[in-house]
């Protein structure tokens, strides 16, 4: 079969949803090649996106043992690796995103094709590391004899939520840093302060019942506690509340990410 291709006066812009499914092979070329230019010529390949987090949940383990922290029915270091594979989902998810389009500024420059599938690909790369890490979660459940429970049917829903939000913070973010570079230098404390004040070492249970509310604005509160929930048979608490709110900032980081995303996606060109 053969294709016309018609050039003309605002084509493009009208045909801009259609074209993302046109283009969607474009998308998982880019995410491969990610993927294959981020672990080539190391000597231990894939286990790089074990050996992140494994170290990241020994020293949060070790807070909570130095710290004396509730003890609880579930492992340590299964509760913090069921809150860490979430946030670093997110983290690498928005930290590769923002920085997609930078990255890619000769293919933006040269051919036509809808720019957010750059940062979509990234992303769906993250979503690959992440399943990586989710084979370490069944290696350590499989060590204490932690069997889930019926509540693992709502994983592919709570890693949809968290997609939506790391791809609609990335979108913008992206996007305020082809003309803003400040934002390359902001990213990576965005995702240090992030870190530290999301419920990993410690369960959302115990903050304050006043300052609850106050503390689920952070989107991936609600999403921690529902992985915690979801992976530990239920075992950890979790508020409808603060998983409605995680759900109401995903959607509208979504929402306003698409927005500035399209209202800036012209200037790329010009500017990157």
């Amino acid at each position: 079969m053969q294709y016309e291709l018609i050039i003309e006066p605002g084509r493009a812009e009208r045909n801009y949803w259609r074209d993302l499914w046109r283009f969607r092979e474009l998308m998982y070329f880019l995410a491969y090649r990610d993927i294959l230019v981020r672990y080539k010529q190391t000597v231990i390949g894939v286990i790089w996106a074990l050996l992140k987090p494994a170290l990241t949940m020994l020293v949060f383990v070790a807070f909570r043992r130095v710290a004396k922290l509730s003890a609880s029915d579930v492992p340590d270091p299964i509760l913090v690796y069921a809150a860490l594979m979430p946030w670093q989902f997110f983290s690498t998810a928005l930290t590769e995103a923002s920085g997609s389009l930078i990255g890619n500024a000769n293919l933006i420059s040269k051919v036509y094709f809808p720019r957010l599938l750059i940062p979509a690909s990234a992303v769906v790369t993250s979503l690959v590391d992440f399943m990586i890490t989710l084979g370490l979660l069944a290696v350590i459940m499989a060590w204490y004899h932690f069997v889930p429970g019926w509540q693992l049917l709502a994983l592919p829903l709570l890693v949809l939520l968290t997609f939506a939000l790391s791809m609609g913070a990335g979108l913008f973010l992206s996007a305020l840093n082809v003309e803003y570079r400040d934002f390359r230098y902001i990213v990576p404390f965005i995702v240090q302060f992030g870190l530290f004040v999301s419920p990993i070492a410690i369960e959302t249970s115990s903050v304050p019942e006043e300052w609850r509310v106050a503390y689920s604005l952070n989107p991936m509160v609600g999403i921690i506690d529902a992985f915690r929930w979801c992976l530990l048979a239920g075992r950890v608490q979790l508020d409808p509340v603060t998983l409605g709110i995680s759900v109401a900032v995903s959607i509208t980081f979504l929402t306003l990410g698409i927005w500035y995303f399209r209202k800036t996606e012209r200037q790329f060109a010009d500017v990157i």
